[in-house]
This record gives structure tokens, C-alpha cells and sequence, in this order.
């Protein structure tokens, strides 16, 4: 009696659409929700919809504005030590391409923080981003390459460019002309969804 009432909670465990998970979000000023209440934010947007759906626990918003790929790799050991997430959520690599950042070392940070992640049993998915041709196109075309290489590199999930949808549209960005308004966060939240939902699918047995 003891076995089979044993087998049928190890058969209700596996058959539950809701396992525990966490995800991290670590990003600069554009997860950061810059310039905006941070409930309005996309990351905020993203937690309220995977909450819902009963997909997620929690969802850790460690994004800072002015982060740079460094700066995610200095903190990213105790945040994974911290709350060990499932998943992993990297936009980075902005504000290194606005300081014109030598690329090989943004690079090897980004390389880094997809491997710390992975030892520590998390997915991954990067999150594009484009910058202005400031440093000439030879620096901007090779900043953008550095995302899809890396993610065919490593097989993670691959999010092209977060402002793919809003970056063209002067009413969806702020007067600074590099971060969205409250309008335009549902809109990220859009772009990011196809990609990072079927990560936070329950496992098939």
C-alpha cells in the first residue's frame, strides 16, 4: 500500500504544470525600466504574466542602469549563489558598445556569464541589442554579430534585438532617444515572449 501511494505522488509531481523555478533578469538601463515606475517596466510586465500562468516563483530583476558586460560578470557568481536561477536572462553589452568598449572584451564577459550560468545548472537566453554607428560600421556591424555567435556557440536561446519593435518610432522612446516609454514596454515584452517561453515549459516525462 505504502509503494503504490509513492508511485502516485511521483506520478502527481511529474504530471504538475508548475515546478519551481527562477528566473534572473540581468541587464542595464533597458531591463532596468530607466526613466519609468519599475512596475511599468518589461521585466515587471514579464513577472506579472509568468506569475499568472503559474510558470515561474520568482523572477529576480537584478538589471542596473549603466551596467556593462563587466560589471554584470563581477556580480553575477553571488546573484547566482544568491537565489540559483533556472533560467538566466542576459542583456548586456549596450553601454559597453557606447563607451566603445574594445568588442573582444565584451565579448569574452558575455562568454563567461553564459558559462558561469550554465555550471551553476541554468539556461540561458541572451538578449540583443544594436547601437549607433558612433565607432563607424566596422565596430557596430561586429558589436551585433557578437550575440548570434555566441548563442550558436553555446545553443541558448536568442532574442535578435530587444528594441527591434520600438527603436524606429520617436513617440516610443524618450527624449534621450535610447530608452522606451511606458508604451513601449509591453511592446518588449512581446518581442522577448516567442523566445523565452517555450524555455518555461514543463518538463515531458
Amino acid at each position: 500500500m505504502r509503494s503504490l501511494i509513492s508511485m502516485l505522488f511521483v506520478l502527481v509531481v511529474w504530471a504538475s504544470p508548475l515546478q519551481a523555478k527562477t528566473l534572473l533578469v540581468l541587464g542595464d538601463s533597458l531591463s532596468a525600466a530607466y526613466g519609468l515606475p519599475a512596475e511599468q517596466g518589461w521585466v515587471s510586465l514579464l513577472e506579472q504574466e509568468l506569475k499568472q500562468r503559474k510558470l515561474v516563483d520568482r523572477v529576480v530583476n537584478a538589471s542596473i542602469s549603466g551596467e556593462t558586460s563587466s560589471g554584470g560578470l563581477q556580480r553575477l557568481p553571488r546573484l547566482l549563489a544568491d537565489y540559483r536561477p533556472d533560467l538566466v536572462v542576459l542583456e548586456l553589452g549596450a553601454n559597453d558598445g557606447l563607451r566603445g568598449t574594445p568588442l573582444q572584451v565584451m565579448e569574452q564577459n558575455l562568454r563567461q556569464m553564459v558559462e558561469l550560468s550554465r555550471q551553476s545548472g541554468a539556461d540561458v537566453m541572451l538578449i540583443g541589442i544594436r547601437i549607433p554607428p558612433n565607432y563607424g560600421p566596422q565596430y557596430t556591424q561586429r558589436f551585433y554579430s557578437i550575440y548570434p555567435e555566441l548563442a550558436h556557440a553555446y545553443d541558448v536561446a536568442l532574442v535578435p534585438f530587444l528594441l527591434e519593435r520600438v527603436a524606429l518610432k520617436p513617440q516610443l522612446m524618450q527624449a534621450d532617444g535610447l530608452h522606451p516609454t511606458a508604451a513601449a514596454q509591453p511592446i518588449l515584452l512581446q518581442t522577448v515572449w516567442p523566445y523565452l517561453y517555450p524555455l518555461l515549459q514543463p518538463a515531458e516525462f
